[in-house]
């Protein structure tokens, strides 16, 4: 089925305001049918869970919902998605849990592409843990990672890896699978921040081998929380700080305080807006693939357009997004023109483009960027008419 970009903008209120938004990855605009979840939940009866009364079994019925959504939206199992305030915080705790099982002279990998959100937690887990931090690095040349020293950087030593599914910077979707069977070969855990890939696919996390997986519904529609998924079974290995009479079961015992049933139904909601887009009779699992496969030949259609566009501005643009597998979302620079002075002479064309380095200061840095750059992500809803509006504005800029 082709994408029906004008019927999808119809759901989205705030995308009658005139602008144009390429900030996808910084966060998407709401559609109705998310906001009426969150207000019908909080509207209706709810209360700590159970199942005599009808708020107990509302709010029992918007957990069990947000963990099988998010376990079909990304390939887990609902009894292995923990809610979190954010990837960033979900990260920490597991960082922590983790670092009680590591000794001095382990190592964790990391690599040059992440978001800090995938870097900093596990810094501090290996220095307070006495285990040494290695590094995958990022060729500035392909906007990749080099994996040609994988086998030595990934040893007998490792007990974790942690790898983005997809930069939220250069938009570069990493060999994955390739470092996971590596770390799987020594015993380790591989930990996915799967943030700006969630975005643009429904990911598998067992395809990826990913031991935990971690992504953000506000960046594919829905409200502002976020969701980790993982094997049941490792979740029971694993000892996070909680409140002696809090439950201990899986995964209950990693969520701390009572949960914002209204937030969970909203990214139940967020999910079935994305599988609505593929035919009903199917499973939403399957659904959510089928859509995702209209959407992303939509996206990449449009970044194709904005990339000849960037391409005709000559020296003048520098795109760094380079790699042969990425999203939609392009990282820029401009010869001679501040981007923040840019991202404004923009904004004041109702044109939302942000300038910045978007807490990836391992591949910004590894790119030997002397200033920040401009970030155009493109999402579902973006038009071909958007797309010419930005390139047009990027000319009479330059």
């Amino acid at each position: 089925m082709a994408f029906d970009v004008e019927a999808f903008r119809a759901q989205f209120p705030a995308l009658g305001s005139g602008i144009a938004h390429f900030d996808g990855p910084g966060g998407t605009q709401t559609p109705t049918r998310v906001a009426e979840a969150v207000a019908s939940t909080l509207l209706a009866p709810h209360s700590l869970r159970g199942s005599l009364l009808a708020s107990e079994r509302n709010a029992e019925e918007a957990v069990h919902a947000f963990r099988a959504a998010v376990a079909d939206l990304v390939g887990g199992t609902p009894d292995g998605v923990v809610h979190g305030r954010s990837a960033t915080q979900l990260t920490y705790d597991v960082s922590r849990a983790l670092a009680r099982t590591w000794s001095p002279g382990d190592e964790v990998v990391l690599t040059e592409l992440e978001h800090d959100a995938n870097v900093r937690p596990w810094v501090r887990a290996a220095e307070t843990a006495g285990a040494t931090v290695r590094w995958l690095r990022l060729d500035p040349a392909t906007a990749d990672l080099d994996l040609g020293d994988l086998d030595d950087v990934v040893g007998e030593r490792t007990r974790l890896v942690a790898v983005t599914g997809a930069s939220n910077l250069l938009g570069t979707k990493p060999q994955v699978a390739r470092i996971a069977r590596r770390a799987h070969e020594v015993g380790a855990l591989v930990h996915v921040d799967g943030v700006h890939l969630t975005a643009h696919a429904a990911p598998d996390v067992a395809a990826l081998g990913a031991d935990l997986f971690v992504c953000s519904p506000y960046k594919f529609f829905g409200p502002h929380c976020a969701a980790l998924a993982a094997d049941p079974a490792l979740l029971e290995t694993l000892r996070p700080d909680k409140l002696l009479p809090s439950t201990d079961v899986v995964p209950e015992r990693f969520e701390l305080g009572t949960l914002p049933y209204e937030l969970l139904a909203g990214v139940t909601a967020a999910v079935d807006v994305i599988a609505d887009l593929a035919p009903a009779e199917r499973a939403r699992r399957d659904r959510l693939l089928a859509a995702h496969r209209q959407v992303e030949e939509h996206e990449l259609r449009l970044r194709g357009r904005v990339e000849e566009g960037l391409a005709a501005l000559g020296d003048r643009v520098v795109l760094h997004s380079r790699a042969a597998e990425r999203t939609s979302t392009l990282y820029v620079t401009l010869r001679d023109q501040d981007a923040t002075d840019a991202y404004r002479f923009l904004a004041e064309r109702e044109i939302f483009v942000p300038a910045g380095s978007f807490y990836a200061h391992e591949a910004f840095r590894a790119l030997g960027l002397p200033e920040p750059g401009l970030r155009i992500g493109l999402v579902a809803y973006n038009t071909d008419a958007e797309v010419d509006r930005l390139l047009a504005a990027l000319e009479e800029l330059l």
